[in-house]
């Protein structure tokens, strides 16, 4: 990232609010709620095989509110079936939003929760340094590689935990969405060389790929309305401004020049399409699943 710039993770606070905002003007949780009741199922009918106690580890759960839909429907595919479930969220905030969900939710005494604030790479060196032998048999990443330094090495990390028909199933933007047109135009002025932070499904695929490792990909439909970063000055176009550039405070500390290339290309067909005066941006999201190295 270029050195005037400040990455908006520096900054819990307003990335937690352009973070809601982008739920509330993007179809986002929808898609993966359609995504969770009508394909998960058949991928999680085939985990444990016959076991009677399942553990499952979330990466980046945030406030646990997809956390709970996919338990939810694991439940009904494995009824009677108790499960360890460790949740891995480095935010303090979002965990507890996560620990107060699960205090207001009836019927969960089937699962056990642990909680643990930590990155995913703080998580892989205290599996290794407590020489943990527990295998998992349902991992999920939904929207969480953009924050490591190695996607190959965190998915390699988790793939080798799965336990026999276990599954790993990565939440990502599309390569195809706005967003992968974003990053690979300005991919140097804006991504922060610290984390992954502009990985798409594509990248995934293509690291797949060259190890030969086997999966099965979907695509789900998502869009946002972008409409207020069009706006100068809009205080709710800035915070979208921000996390659509994952910059804080984009238009104010942007060059001008870089500014005027963003909102140019966040108009571009390939990114968005526009109707009745609203810009509505290409969300889309992918979604792989991977089974246990063999």
């Amino acid at each position: 990232m270029a050195s005037s710039l400040t990455s908006l993770v520096n900054d819990d606070g307003r990335y937690q609010k352009s973070f809601q905002l982008f739920l509330e003007r993007s179809s986002e949780h929808q898609c993966m709620q359609d995504f969770i009741h009508n394909k998960l199922p058949d991928i999680l009918a085939s985990i444990g095989n016959g076991k009677s106690h399942l553990n499952v580890i979330g990466v980046g759960s945030g406030a646990g509110d997809i956390d709970l839909e996919m338990l939810s429907e694991l439940h009904q595919k494995h009824p009677g079936v108790t499960v360890d479930n460790e949740v891995v969220e480095p935010s303090s905030q979002q965990l507890h939003n996560y620990r107060v969900s699960v205090s207001q939710k009836k019927d969960l005494d089937y699962i056990t929760f642990t909680w643990n604030k930590m990155t995913a790479s703080e998580f892989e060196e205290h599996w290794k340094e407590k020489k943990m032998t527990k295998k998992a048999d349902f991992i999920h990443m939904i929207q969480m590689l953009y924050y490591v330094k190695d996607p190959a090495a965190t998915i390699s990390f988790f793939q080798s935990l799965l336990d026999k028909n276990g599954k790993l199933l990565i939440i990502l933007v599309s390569g195809e969405s706005g967003w992968g047109k974003l990053w690979r135009t300005y991919r140097h002025q804006l991504c922060n060389p610290d984390i992954s932070q502009c990985v798409t499904t594509e990248d995934i695929k293509n690291i797949l790929d060259s190890k030969g490792v086997r999966y099965q990909n979907y695509e789900l439909p998502s869009q946002m309305d972008i409409t207020e970063c069009f706006t100068e000055g809009d205080e709710k176009g800035e915070l979208l401004l921000d996390f659509l550039t994952e910059v804080l405070n984009f238009s104010k500390t942007a060059s001008p020049e870089l500014k005027a290339g963003v909102l140019k290309l966040l108009r571009h067909p390939e990114c968005s399409v526009e109707s009745n005066g609203k810009v509505i941006f290409n969300n889309n999201l992918g979604v792989i699943v991977i089974e246990q190295l063999t």
